[in-house]
């Protein structure tokens, strides 16, 4: 694990994780005292929820994608990737132990995120309380679910066509899949056409993923048939960008 210990420790020293872990730990507690919220004490809980999650999909957004595209441009430029292939690691390997180092740094501000939201902003009810710790662990299950895939598709992309359009796809495929697809539904209920109806069914639908709402409302747990059926899905996707990043990653410049 030579490789994602370097990568780890070039992240760590490169220090812009700290603005991150920063933001996420600090935002959802000074946001909220900025706000309206203020005015009606209800509404400071269902705020800081909005900021945490909305705080963490913003740094992983830009930071967790823009470092694992540079991650994975700079291995196959710096000559490490070609190095360490002579060493016998191969190239899904190498693109494993990328991921894993920014995969590791996206994992503890998701957990931060859900300890905020489970300890600071949990319902005073009995009974939405019941359900809350639930509903956190399965949204941090599907964000990290939906993240993983990008962030290896984003360093190898990168290691192949340059850091810009390793983190531009995977930026763009995420806003798309949070949002596009819900104006392309909204269309296709207006008026049919059987093009946007095919680009709809096989987009990635991200929107399932993001719970934030559900917290906001304090709408309780989500049922286990719909929670392991979103499980099946994402993990569907998963496999399919999982085979497509190994297809584009490369460890050097000239193959």
């Amino acid at each position: 694990m030579r490789l994602f210990q370097l990568t780890l420790a070039t992240i760590f020293q490169r220090k812009a994780w700290v603005l991150c872990v920063l933001a996420v730990c600090i935002l959802p507690f000074a946001l909220p005292l900025l706000s309206s919220a203020t005015e009606k004490p209800l509404l400071v809980q269902p705020a800081r929820v909005l900021a945490a999650w909305n705080t963490l999909w913003i740094c992983t957004l830009l930071w967790g994608f823009f470092t694992a595209a540079r991650q994975g441009e700079d291995n196959a430029k710096s000559g490490i990737g070609e190095y360490f292939l002579t060493t016998g690691v191969s190239a899904t390997r190498q693109l494993f132990e990328i991921w894993l180092a920014v995969f590791c740094c996206i994992a503890p501000m998701t957990l931060a995120t859900v300890a905020i939201c489970q300890f600071g902003a949990s319902p005073a009810d009995p009974a939405e309380r019941s359900m809350w710790w639930l509903l956190n662990l399965q949204y941090a299950s599907l964000f990290l679910l939906v993240i993983a895939p990008l962030l290896a598709l984003a360093t190898a992309l990168a290691s192949r066509f340059g850091s810009i359009v390793g983190f531009a796809v995977a930026l763009g495929l995420t806003l798309y899949g949070l949002w596009g697809v819900g104006y392309l539904d909204n269309m296709l209920k207006l008026e049919e056409n059987p093009i946007l109806h095919g680009l709809w069914l096989y987009s990635p639908q991200y929107r399932f993923a993001d719970l934030t709402q559900r917290l906001y409302f304090k709408s309780g747990a989500l049922p286990s048939a719909a929670f392991w059926t979103m499980i099946l899905y994402f993990g569907g996707i998963l496999a399919v960008y999982t085979g497509l990043s190994r297809l584009c990653f490369r460890t050097r410049l000239s193959t």
